[in-house]
C-alpha cells in the first residue's frame, strides 16, 4: 500500500495565550511526539506565528521524522475565525491577531497544507472522535476554564453555525440581571460559574470576613494568583466558603447542560477544562442532579451522558488533527 496523504501523520497545534503546545499524530490517532513552548503573545503576528512554526518542526523532529512525512497541520485558536479563509479576525489575548491569515502564513513557512478552527470546537472534536464522545453521534462539549466555551457534534459533523458561532454555550443567559460577563451582557453562565467567576465571589467572601485556607494554600505554593488545583484543594478539605461558591458554579452549569439537552437533545454532554479536571468526577455529580431534574423529557433521561472529558491538554491538538484528516481527505 502506498504512503498516501491519509496514511501520513499530521500535526495537531493548540494555540493559547500563554503556551504553544503541538503534538505528531499518527495514523491510528496516536501522539507520536509532543513539543511546547511559551507563546510570548505580546510579540505580535510575526513572533508568535514563527513560534508555531518553530514548534511543529520540533515536535516533527521528535517522533524522528520530517515535514515532508506529514500531509498537513490542524490548529485551534482562540477567539472568533473563518475556517473556511484561515484567517483569525480577532483573539483578544494575542496582540495584533485581528484579521490575519495564519493558515497562509503558515503555509508558506512550512510548505504544508494549513487548516484553523475555535480550539473549544477542537476539543469537543477530539473528545468525540478519539475520548468519552466515541460511539455518538450526537454530542456538546462544555469546557469550563477561565472563561466557558461550547462545541457542537450532530450526526458525527462538527456544527460551526452561519456566522460560525455556533454553541457559544458561555454566554447563555441563566440568571436575568445577575453579574456582568466580560462579554459586557448580564447573567451569562460564563460570569457565574467559569473560574474567573469563582474567585470573583470567593475574594468577595474572604473580603466580606469569611474564613477560607485559600491564602494559606497560595502561600505555601508560592503563587500570586489562585489555581484550579488550589480550589479542588481547598474543596476536599472542606474549606466552606469554597463549598459554597462551588455549589452555586455547579448549580448553574446544571441548568446550562439541560438548556442545552431541553434544545439540541444529544446523546452526550462531555464536561471538560480545568476546572472540571482539577476536581475530577465528584465535580460533575451536582452538575447531573440539576441538569437530570431540569430536563423537559423525563422519559430515559438518565440514558443521556453528562461525562468528564478523558483526553485533558491533549484535546485539542487531537482535534485538529482529525479536523486536518478529514479535510484533507475532502480536498
Amino acid at each position: 500500500m502506498g504512503n498516501t496523504s491519509t496514511d501520513r501523520p499530521v500535526v495537531g497545534v493548540d494555540l493559547g495565550g500563554t503556551k504553544i503546545l503541538a503534538g505528531v499524530i499518527g495514523a491510528d490517532g496516536k501522539i507520536l511526539s509532543l513539543a511546547k513552548r511559551p507563546t510570548k503573545a505580546k510579540g505580535g503576528v510575526e513572533v508568535v506565528t514563527e513560534r508555531i512554526a518553530r514548534t511543529i518542526r520540533d515536535a516533527v523532529e521528535s517522533a524522528d521524522l520530517e515535514l515532508r512525512d506529514v500531509s498537513a497541520v490542524g490548529l485551534g485558536a482562540p477567539g472568533p475565525l473563518d475556517p473556511d479563509e484561515g484567517v483569525i479576525l480577532n483573539a483578544p489575548n494575542l496582540v495584533g491577531f485581528d484579521n490575519v491569515p495564519l493558515s497562509e502564513m503558515l503555509r508558506k513557512n512550512l510548505d504544508l497544507p494549513v487548516f484553523i478552527e475555535n480550539d473549544v470546537n477542537l476539543g469537543t472534536l477530539g473528545e468525540f472522535a478519539l475520548g468519552a464522545g466515541q460511539g455518538a453521534r450526537d454530542v456538546v462539549g462544555i469546557f469550563v476554564g477561565t472563561g466557558i466555551g461550547g462545541g457542537l457534534i450532530l450526526d458525527g459533523v462538527l456544527r460551526q453555525g452561519w456566522r460560525r458561532t455556533a454553541a457559544e454555550v458561555g454566554h447563555m443567559i441563566v440568571l436575568a440581571d445577575g453579574p456582568v460577563c466580560g462579554c459586557g451582557k448580564r447573567g451569562c453562565v460564563e460570569a457565574l460559574a467559569s473560574r474567573t467567576a469563582i474567585e470573583r465571589d470567593i475574594w468577595a467572601g474572604i473580603h466580606a470576613g469569611r474564613e477560607s485556607s485559600l491564602r494559606d494554600l497560595m502561600s505555601r505554593d508560592k503563587s500570586d494568583r489562585l489555581t484550579s488545583g488550589q480550589l479542588a484543594e481547598a474543596h476536599r478539605n472542606g474549606d466552606p466558603l469554597v463549598i459554597d461558591v462551588i455549589a452555586r458554579a455547579q448549580f448553574y452549569l446544571g441548568l446550562l447542560v439541560a438548556s442545552v439537552v431541553n434544545f439540541v437533545d444529544p446523546q452526550m454532554v462531555i464536561v471538560a477544562g480545568g476546572v472540571a479536571e482539577a476536581f475530577g468526577d465528584g465535580f460533575l455529580e451536582p452538575i447531573r442532579r440539576v441538569a437530570y431534574q431540569y430536563f423537559i423529557n423525563q422519559r430515559n433521561a438518565r440514558e443521556v451522558g453528562i461525562l468528564p472529558a478523558l483526553l485533558g491538554d491533549n484535546a485539542v491538538l487531537l482535534g485538529a488533527a482529525v479536523l486536518a484528516k478529514d479535510r484533507l481527505a475532502r480536498a
